[in-house]
């Protein structure tokens, strides 16, 4: 199924991230995630890639299996910097020979330790680049990311949207956006988005915090802004994993309310490879018991 023909038919569309796990056990418990919430009927799931497709076997491998085996519409993240074109063309061609059909095109990073180190010299810079290069030889159903709260090493928000309407023209069927935790910081920039001409999907990326110290790392490095509110609400329960999880849970089960309710055309959540928190917020939104 082609992820960009599952939004406009009425319903939202909620799926769920994954990262590939560093362990058996790691990958037994994901498996274990995903079988739960399968039973939310997720329209589909993606899969991380790490930095300089540092995991793009076990990426492609747990895309496939989630396929093929559980029955879920999966889609691999695919990052271009530190890849050579004949890097990206084996990743590309496994997918589609493994009956895939969507790709998640990204610019990525370089891993921490190997930030130095050389680029090939054909590799892409940017998103949009292989975007293009995705469109020009395979037939595959390709989405991008965006920043509600602009991509951190833009210039100015102007240069992130032009940029953005790039990836959309080179080919991007689909948006999804970077967590952020104030619904009018997405709404600002989906009105700016179309205003540039963007018309394709915008999802709303949603991650339910679990734990403030690592919703304080991750929003670090990705730019995204803790609202005032919240971040005092942390600071109350910052020592307690249970409450940080209730007050997570209660603030993205609202966040989603107010999204669908203006139009969003789905929910990309965000799961850490984690279901309760997922599973707590869906169950509000959609089951009446």
């Amino acid at each position: 199924m082609r992820i960009a023909d599952l939004y406009g038919r009425g319903e939202p569309v909620i799926s769920f991230e994954f990262f590939p796990p560093k362990t058996d056990k790691g990958f037994r418990a994901l498996f274990r995630t995903i079988e739960e919430l399968k039973r939310l009927d997720p329209g589909f799931v993606s899969v991380t890639m790490g930095a300089g497709g540092s995991t793009r076997r076990k990426t492609v491998e747990l895309v496939t299996q989630i396929q093929k085996d559980i029955g879920i519409t999966a889609m691999a993240h695919l990052p271009c910097v530190g890849f050579s074109r004949a890097d990206l063309r084996q990743v590309l061609d496994r997918l589609d020979e493994s009956g895939l059909q969507n790709v998640l095109a990204l610019s990525g990073d370089a891993p921490a330790d190997q930030e130095d180190t050389v680029a090939p010299a054909d590799s892409f810079q940017y998103a949009n680049e292989l975007a293009g290069f995705i469109r020009e030889s395979w037939d595959l159903c390709i989405g991008g990311g965006c920043y509600p709260e602009t991509h951190p090493a833009a210039p100015s928000a102007e240069d992130d949207l032009r940029n953005l309407v790039r990836k959309v023209e080179d080919g991007a069927e689909f948006l999804i956006s970077q967590l952020f935790f104030d619904n009018e910081a997405y709404f600002s920039f989906e009105e700016r988005a179309r205003a540039a001409g963007i018309d394709v999907p915008i999802v709303p990326g949603i991650m339910p915090i679990t734990s403030a110290a690592n919703i304080q790392r991750i929003t670090a490095m990705c730019g995204s802004r803790i609202p005032r509110e919240l971040e005092a609400e942390l600071e109350k329960v910052a020592e307690d994993d249970d409450a940080t999880m209730a007050l997570g849970v209660e603030w993205a089960t609202l966040q989603c309310r107010e999204l669908l309710a203006r139009g969003a055309a789905g929910i990309h959540f965000y799961t850490l490879n984690k279901s309760p928190a997922t599973q707590r917020i869906h169950e509000s939104l959609f089951e009446t018991g």
